[in-house]
């Protein structure tokens, strides 16, 4: 049975898969203007791409965090969907490099900022320490995301399987999140064969996807094989295959319908 997770009025793990959406702009004007525009929009949850702020970091890799937390704060001030902070590491895809140390941090931040009902870790941070962020995490009241990143294949549906575990078990993360690049159209199914492996066993809810062209039908075949949420694109998209959010939503509202 899956431990559905709360955020506000919105319920992850339960029914037809939540929609989000990315905010990516580098300046806090421009992501201000685009978390107002996502009230009007079918999405059910931001996603904050602090990686993409412009100075997030520094040159040695430190978090600047009098300005992600001013950031934060004017997002806050007009976002009324829930927020996920999310900052994507250099090594799996992200905008910045930043040093052991200052990710570590800059979640722990996060967290007790009381400003986020989600953070993202990434579930195999080189330092090894995901672990203890994300009880940190948890330390603070705050739900969090494992994530991991493959750009440039698809792993086998075992690894899949595998990565996807170590996210539930031994990370004891609360969403379990993985993200592959097809190289053919067989590793689509390999995705969506693994999501549907994990997914009925699963104590925890997870969002899978496979990216690029090839990957579309893994972000709108949730409700079928077992990922509980996607990312669409308002503005920008943070990553490879995302569909405009108003598509995202009429797919979504077909599919749902038709299983009935």
């Amino acid at each position: 049975m899956v431990e559905t997770v709360r955020v506000g009025m919105l319920e992850i793990g339960r029914g037809r898969p939540c929609v989000i959406a990315p905010l990516t702009a580098s300046d806090r004007e421009s992501l201000v203007r685009g978390a107002s525009a996502l009230q009007a929009l079918p999405v059910d949850m931001a996603e904050w791409r602090v990686d993409m702020l412009d100075k997030a970091v520094d040159e040695a890799g430190t978090p600047q965090m009098d300005r992600i937390l001013d950031t934060l704060a004017a997002l806050r001030s007009v976002c009324r969907l829930p927020i996920l902070a999310t900052f994507r590491t250099a090594d799996e895809g992200g905008a910045r490099p930043i040093s052991d140390g200052g990710y570590a941090e800059l979640c722990d931040v996060l967290a007790r900022s009381g400003k986020i009902e989600l953070l993202d870790v990434e579930a195999f941070f080189r330092s090894g320490s995901s672990k203890d962020i994300i009880a940190r995490a948890h330390g603070h009241g705050v739900p969090v995301v494992a994530s991991n990143h493959d750009f440039h294949a698809t792993p086998s549906s075992e690894e899949i399987v595998r990565r996807l575990t170590v996210m539930q078990d031994e990370l004891c993360a609360d969403i379990l999140k993985i993200a592959v690049m097809p190289r053919r159209p067989l590793d689509v199914l390999t995705l969506l064969e693994a999501t549907r492996r994990m997914a009925d066993n699963a104590k925890r809810p997870l969002i899978t996807m496979s990216m690029g062209p090839l990957g579309v039908v893994s972000r709108v075949a949730g409700q079928i094989f077992g990922s509980a949420a996607t990312f669409g694109a308002a503005a920008a998209a943070s990553a490879p295959g995302q569909l405009d959010v108003r598509e995202l939503d009429t797919v979504l509202g077909i599919l749902e319908r038709a299983s009935r």
